[in-house]
């Protein structure tokens, strides 16, 4: 290809950074249309082949199969959702005792108090009751920040549904679209491209599934060891809850804590929160690199890289959505010649040079003639 003109260093490095805080400044204030969107376009990718049985097997029409495998997917969410829920109504039971634990923990520490410090009960209770009346003004602000947060969710939730099902039913004229923007000779790459996609969606829910799995086997060991009621549940609710980065453990952690305080000790519970941090710091620095980044080809470095600049753009949603759309990036920078290097910094180191010597040659041939015009002179 010819190129007219070529621009200076200063100028491209300005372009590149320009677009890149436009680009983010767009994601953050259009959140509440792309959040959804996005969720509802991996959701469809996963629900693609269901759809298509459901099409072929059935004669379904793809209105009513769409629907129908919709349904199914958001009904198995609710009832895995429900049943935690259920599980968590077994402790009623112990309502009494976190009642007498809790009141039993006030009189120590106005004790230790008390003996430490040397200030008498009714000066602590009226301490108490300053405090209480503070947090009592500020009480309309918080509950107007927890009806927004619902607010939210249910719009966040309302709308991902509405997407998944529109792009389910209009998925091969979004195709068809994407072909005819492209031309003939490039069409069998944008094929390729959602056929990768697809599968690249399946690969990071399996490796989501699979923390899960191995952060709630973990918590539960760890809680047998210590002798905590109510363990394996406690456990299930870790694993699930813990799908939300960092801020899932602590969540957990916080539940698990008052639930031993109630039917255990205060010493049991130490232990819970060390157990908690320990299992926190393996599922940060090696299960979701090295088992959600895998599955998705996305080396570690980058995959923390896109948690973090995920959360300071699109908060707890941009977290879930950071590798998969990282993912999909790099997917599509490796069939696009002119950033196939990016793709390779995006993927995982290999152990050998093979495949930078592919690379390098598919990108630079004329390096590899000039240098197999040197081997043949020197002889070699």
């Amino acid at each position: 290809m010819q190129r007219f003109f070529s621009l200076p260093f200063y100028l491209k490095l300005a372009t590149v950074l320009i677009s890149i805080l436009a680009i983010g400044y767009f994601m953050h204030i259009g959140q509440t249309i792309i959040v959804p969107l996005i969720l509802g376009t991996l959701f469809a990718l996963l629900l693609v082949p269901a759809c298509n049985w459901l099409e072929r097997k059935l004669r379904f029409h793809r209105t009513l199969a769409a629907l129908v495998a919709l349904l199914l997917f958001f009904g198995l969410i609710i009832g895995v959702f429900t049943l935690i829920g259920s599980q968590m109504t077994m402790l009623k039971d112990d309502w009494p005792a976190f009642e007498t634990q809790i009141w039993t923990g006030i009189n120590s520490i106005q004790a230790w108090i008390h003996e430490t410090f040397n200030i008498g009960y009714s000066k602590q209770s009226e301490y108490l009751s300053q405090t209480l009346s503070k947090s009592l003004s500020q009480g309309t602000a918080i509950v107007g920040i927890a009806l927004i947060s619902l607010s939210s969710l249910f719009i966040l939730l309302v709308f991902t549904f509405l997407y998944t099902f529109f792009i389910l039913i209009y998925r091969r004229h979004i195709l068809r679209f994407m072909l005819l923007l492209n031309k003939r000779e490039h069409q069998s790459i944008i094929l390729d491209i959602a056929s990768e996609v697809q599968y690249v969606v399946k690969k990071y829910l399996i490796g989501l599934i699979l923390q899960m799995l191995i952060v709630a086997v973990m918590t539960f060991i760890a809680l047998s060891i210590i002798g905590v009621k109510y363990g394996l549940m406690l456990s299930i609710i870790t694993g699930v809850i813990n799908v939300l980065p960092y801020v899932g453990i602590f969540v957990a952690l916080l539940i698990i804590s008052l639930i031993t305080f109630a039917t255990s000790s205060l010493t049991k519970v130490l232990f819970v929160v060390v157990a908690l941090i320990v299992v926190h710091f393996i599922d940060s620095n090696f299960v979701v690199p090295k088992i959600v980044g895998s599955k998705v080809k996305i080396n570690s470095l980058f995959a923390m890289l896109a948690i973090i600049m995920g959360e300071l753009i699109w908060g707890i949603s941009g977290m879930f959505l950071a590798i998969p759309i990282l993912a999909i990036l790099k997917i599509v920078f490796d069939r696009i010649y002119d950033l196939k290097p990016w793709g390779f910094l995006l993927g995982e180191e290999d152990s050998s040079d093979h495949s930078y010597k592919i690379l390098h040659d598919e990108l630079y041939p004329e390096v590899v003639e000039i240098k197999e015009v040197k081997n043949k002179k020197d002889g070699i």
